[in-house]
């Protein structure tokens, strides 16, 4: 415990660093940061026009490309809105098939097929947990690996989609796309403004304008103006559509074990409840808040490193504090269920909860944009 409550107080540390965009006083740690991000931001400026240039090679698929991504670290909605798009694709009738990096995950370096749409054919070990999560949720193939090119040629040749979903690929310049899908998250949409380190920005925001389009998501009935002002400044005549995550939840019986989880509305699913929550994802604080919109009362939190990798002693410390808190119940993300699977029972009824994209859209722009782009476009970054 005491390494989980060091971790945490370096996390708490990063963060109050991330939130703040105040001068840098020289010979700070907030000045190295941020001297730093500066060289970053020019890496990463020169890298993007490389491939701009040719300077790098760009590959094209034999097939439609569409890439979901944003410009900050940390959770924007990526992996619930390519759910999303594979879903609405193949509602449309196109062959579909997912591509993600399976980080942390073995196939990482050297790739692999994770579901041929039908079957799962890797476990989260050699997957990783958001492309094992996908492959649960989808029925189209989905493919984990770095190389995402080795990686698309590989889908065209087994299973010949019509369309690529490049998943958290913004930054992936080797595949050029015919859609470059853009997230960002209302909320804290780019945290204090800084590049990483000093801050969260993975790009200078002008890579925005590589976007075709913008989807907010946590987004409430309207935007701040600041960040309308901003959007409207950095993607000019690009469209911005606003959407909301809505939590799911299903329910496992203490001393259970079962691979397949049955989802219903969130709301009010644990109403009166006693719940301690844990999870390991990039914003731990957000799915706090999801459990106590589902009714919860709240007792107690663990969170976790994103992608962690749960050891036996880290389920006992769970469960120790689970208890010590007065819980009646255990709740997590789908996306650690994913990690976790059916390996154990648990002592407490288990709450797992994940997240759907509502997209508003009332004049179908998205829909219009990806029917333009896989009937007839010029591939670009």
């Amino acid at each position: 415990m005491k390494q989980l409550k060091f971790a945490d107080r370096i996390r708490e540390m990063a963060q109050e660093i991330f939130n703040d965009p105040g001068h840098s006083p020289w010979f700070s740690f907030r000045f190295l940061l941020k001297a730093l991000s500066t060289v970053y931001g020019g890496a990463m400026a020169l890298r993007a026009a490389c491939y701009r240039q040719g300077i790098f090679p760009s590959y094209s698929m034999p097939c439609k490309v569409i890439s979901v991504g944003n410009i900050t670290a940390g959770g924007t909605g990526k992996t619930p809105m390519t759910l999303y798009l594979a879903d609405l694709l193949s509602r449309m009738g196109y062959r579909t098939a997912v591509l993600s990096r399976g980080y942390k995950g073995k196939a990482e370096k050297r790739g692999g097929i994770v579901s041929d749409g039908e079957n799962l054919l890797m476990g989260p070990e050699q997957a990783g947990d958001e492309p094992c999560m996908m492959a649960m949720r989808l029925g189209v193939p989905v493919l984990a690996g770095r190389d995402r090119v080795a990686s698309g040629m590989r889908a065209v040749s087994e299973f010949a989609p019509d369309v690529l979903v490049l998943d958290d690929a913004f930054q992936h310049l080797r595949i050029r796309r015919d859609l470059n899908i853009v997230l960002v998250d209302a909320r804290r949409p780019f945290g204090n403004f800084c590049l990483i380190p000093r801050g969260t920005l993975r790009e200078p925001l002008s890579a925005l304008r590589r976007a075709d389009v913008c989807i907010l998501t946590r987004c409430g009935r309207r935007p701040p103006a600041a960040l309308e002002s901003l959007l409207r400044e950095n993607l000019p005549g690009i469209p911005v559509l606003k959407s909301s995550h809505r939590p799911k939840t299903a329910l496992v019986s203490k001393g259970t074990h079962t691979s397949r989880l049955q989802f219903l509305p969130a709301e009010g699913a644990l109403t009166g409840l006693r719940v301690f929550a844990f999870s390991g994802i990039a914003q731990n604080s957000n799915f706090f808040d999801a459990v106590r919109a589902c009714g919860a009362n709240l007792t107690g939190t663990l969170g976790f490193p994103d992608h962690h990798a749960y050891r036996d002693s880290d389920f006992q410390a769970i469960m120790d504090a689970a208890r010590r808190a007065g819980a009646q119940a255990v709740a997590t993300t789908e996306k650690d269920w994913a990690r976790i699977g059916n390996s154990r029972s648990w002592s407490l009824d288990l709450a797992v909860i994940g997240i759907d994209i509502e997209l508003e859209d009332p004049r179908g722009d998205l829909v219009r944009l990806i029917e333009n782009c896989l009937k007839n476009s010029e591939k670009a970054f």
